[in-house]
């Protein structure tokens, strides 16, 4: 496949990925400036609405009408015709405050060690098909990659990630069930750092019985992992569902209140129309959306691209 094919097909993964809330979108925006010539209180009120049934939050929406309505009052006049454009600019720069980049590769900092990643999540979101992906995007990018099985309470999760090993062609550290999550962490750093690898994925528990037992269970991973790699982990990664829209930010609230969260990824977004959601979540955070997951496919985990995102969100 040639280079501009790739990245075309790149492009239509994620037009259609966000085809139900660009139609949602777009559908009630329609409805807002019918019979409309000019932005005014009515159409700011209504936009309002819009943007919260959208899943882009409230807090968000507020501070994206609060700089629209500065815009009316500075122009004086802005007619109805310019709302797509204006809204774009400012979900742009709302995407830009908040440390979202434009990635446009799968290459990574050179340090030495290999560069390891935790994810976390809860149950269902879709963590661990996240990570096998993730496998895959770096392997075909050519790098070395491992994967631990840190998520020893659950015998499905475990085996799940044994068979997204297989699939793309890269070794799974694990232990028996009911192992120290910690210890698997710790073999998997030895094991990739003494073979050279590039990137490890570390998996871990979708749920704890409360707060302080996913708080220390992090913690002590994060402890064990610093005696083999001393910055690791390099990335904190949290896994959301955007099929849930709001939920998705309470659970987003829940684990950053337990762990640092250095980057986000958001899946099943080709299934929904809440897609608005990654652009509350990031700003609510102040966290970084990294990888979007469009689609069942291997090569349908994208990395986030706030251009390319606002791009076919408005075309």
């Amino acid at each position: 496949m040639g280079l501009f094919s790739f990245f075309n097909k790149k492009k239509e993964t994620l037009d259609k990925g966000l085809e139900k809330t660009k139609q949602s979108v777009f559908e009630k925006l329609a409805h807002v400036v019918v019979g409309k010539s000019k932005v005014d209180d009515e159409v700011l009120d209504d936009l309002e609405e819009v943007l919260i049934t959208s899943d882009v939050g409230v807090e968000t929406t507020l501070k994206i009408i609060k700089s629209i309505e500065e815009r009316v009052a500075r122009d004086k006049y802005v007619s109805t015709n310019e709302l797509n454009m204006i809204l774009r600019e400012e979900i742009e720069r709302l995407l830009s405050e908040n440390n979202v980049s434009d990635n446009s590769d799968w290459d990574l900092p050179s340090t030495g060690n290999p560069y390891v990643i935790l994810v976390v999540g809860v149950n269902g979101v879709g963590k661990t098909t996240t990570i096998g992906k993730l496998a895959h995007q770096f392997k075909s990018a050519g790098k070395k990659v491992y994967l631990g099985a840190a998520d020893t309470f659950r015998a499905a999760a475990v085996e799940q990630l044994c068979i997204w090993g297989e699939r793309v062609g890269v070794p799974v550290v694990k232990q028996q069930m009911g192992a120290d999550p910690a210890s698997v962490a710790f073999d998997t750093l030895s094991s990739a750092k003494a073979n050279g690898a590039d990137v490890v994925i570390i998996d871990t528990a979708g749920r704890l019985h409360n707060k302080v037992g996913l708080m220390n269970e992090l913690k002590k991973i994060k402890d064990v992992m610093k005696k083999v790699i001393p910055d690791a982990p390099d990335e904190i990664l949290l896994v959301l569902d955007g099929s849930t829209g709001q939920n998705a930010f309470e659970q987003a609230r829940q684990f950053s209140s337990v762990t640092q969260i250095t980057a986000l990824a958001i899946t099943k977004l080709d299934g929904t129309a809440k897609g608005g959601c990654v652009i509350g979540i990031s700003d609510q955070l102040k966290v970084p959306v990294k990888y979007i997951g469009l689609g069942e496919g291997m090569e349908d985990l994208q990395l986030f691209n706030r251009k390319s995102f606002v791009e076919s969100l408005f075309a």
